[in-house]
């Protein structure tokens, strides 16, 4: 049977998910009228008849009846001779309906025809997807391993959607295998080709946003507004959170009895250390909470250039710094100020601008962008720390701490 092929597709794509009836049928008609334009050179006379259920197609031809040796356009007339076959009582002027046959369309049309109306089903799945997964952008989204690669995950969810996890949206502790359940936000989805493209990160701030929103209910209900997140994934992260309601204390709410309902979050997070800090339109205010744990002394804010000087007792400045630079530089994206720290009352101290004659002034930058801009600051720290705050070799902050060392043994 010649149109078995095609009864197949008709199977094949009826029990799609994604395509109702109406669809099918609009999505098969323009497919069948596309090849009959290829052969015949218009589709304007030709009546198609389709029941995608069981697979039957009916393709009619209609012309008008002309004298013998006066047909002008096959594909709209007809002759006299030719229509008495079809029904012996035809005359010139009527019009007569002709069923083209599917193998009258020829093998290679056939084969062309599937083949257009899979991809042609393929489209409209994908702009499904496509339509679906731009309203969850932002959301969280759960979905399984299903292959590992060195620089993406693909994952799959449970209508078999793909999902790229890349390298640099995972967070640096998180370990996968096949078959593991992962939860992040749905960053972006774009269309590439016909197919669309789904990244899911867990490093975005969004990602640790949503986690609150989640675990958190007076954050769900509104009655604790999250006004700030930074995050360096899977180290550390600061949360600004405020509270329309004067008898809702947000840190206490958001953190729990003993940690109780920050834990899960931190779990999911690979251990990331979270600070959650009342947020405030006092900006020394939010500055000095920004750089707990240590204690400030006074600061001076430049409005203009956006930075801010902190003074603090020299056994303060490591707990403003923290481990890597991470607690100062997380604090200034929090409050979008520059933070400079100076040890106040520290006796023998020097600016690093000091040395400039013998240490390059980019050098010095390097270190004054980690929080380090005096002498002891910097010989105060571990050389594999400096390596990690700042992008100097170990052989460069070897030689500076040489000459800092000289400037007080001398």
């Amino acid at each position: 049977m010649e149109n078995i092929a095609l009864i197949e597709s008709f199977s094949e794509f009826k029990d799609d998910k994604f395509i109702d009836r109406v669809t099918l049928m609009s999505i098969l008609e323009e497919v069948f009228r596309n090849t009959l334009k290829k052969k015949y050179g218009d589709d304007e006379n030709f009546d198609i008849i389709i029941n995608p259920d069981k697979g039957d197609l009916e393709i009619w031809r209609n012309r008008t009846v002309v004298d013998d040796g006066a047909v002008e356009d096959e594909n709209q007339e007809i002759e006299l001779s030719h229509a008495r076959k079809i029904e012996p009582d035809f005359e010139v002027g009527e019009d007569v309906s002709e069923e083209v046959k599917l193998i009258d369309l020829g093998r290679r049309s056939i084969l062309a025809l599937r083949q257009n109306l899979i991809a042609k089903i393929h489209e409209h799945d994908n702009t499904i997807i496509y339509k679906q997964f731009i309203d969850l952008v932002g959301e969280i989204y759960t979905a399984e391993v299903h292959h590992i690669r060195h620089r993406v995950v693909i994952l799959l969810d449970d209508e078999g959607n793909e999902i790229i996890l890349p390298k640099d949206r995972q967070i640096p502790s998180d370990f996968f295998r096949k078959g593991d359940n992962v939860r992040g936000i749905i960053e972006s989805v774009e269309l590439k080709g016909n197919k669309p493209s789904i990244v899911m990160s867990r490093s975005s701030p969004v990602f640790l946003e949503k986690l609150f929103e989640q675990e958190i209910p007076e954050v769900f209900d509104g009655l604790i507004s999250i006004k700030k997140v930074v995050r360096i994934p899977g180290e550390k992260a600061k949360v600004a959170v405020d509270s329309y309601d004067d008898r809702i204390d947000p840190v206490g709410a958001c953190v729990g009895m003993k940690g109780s309902r920050i834990h899960g979050i931190v779990r999911e997070l690979g251990n990331e250390n979270i600070d959650v800090i009342n947020y405030t339109n006092n900006m020394q205010l939010l500055i000095t909470r920004a750089l707990s744990p240590a204690k400030i002394t006074s600061l001076n804010i430049n409005e203009e250039t956006k930075q801010v000087e902190v003074f603090m007792d020299p056994e303060e400045v490591s707990k403003a710094i923290g481990r890597g630079g991470f607690n100062i530089r997380l604090a200034g994206q929090l409050t979008g100020y520059e933070i400079d720290v100076y040890r106040e009352g520290a006796e023998e101290d020097v600016e690093l601008t000091e040395f400039s004659d013998e240490i390059e002034d980019w050098v010095i930058a390097e270190f004054k962008k980690a929080g380090l801009d005096t002498a002891k600051s910097v010989l105060e720290q571990d050389i594999q720390d400096l390596i990690k705050r700042t992008d100097l070799e170990e052989e460069t902050i070897a030689e500076v701490c040489k000459v800092l060392n000289a400037e007080f043994s001398s």
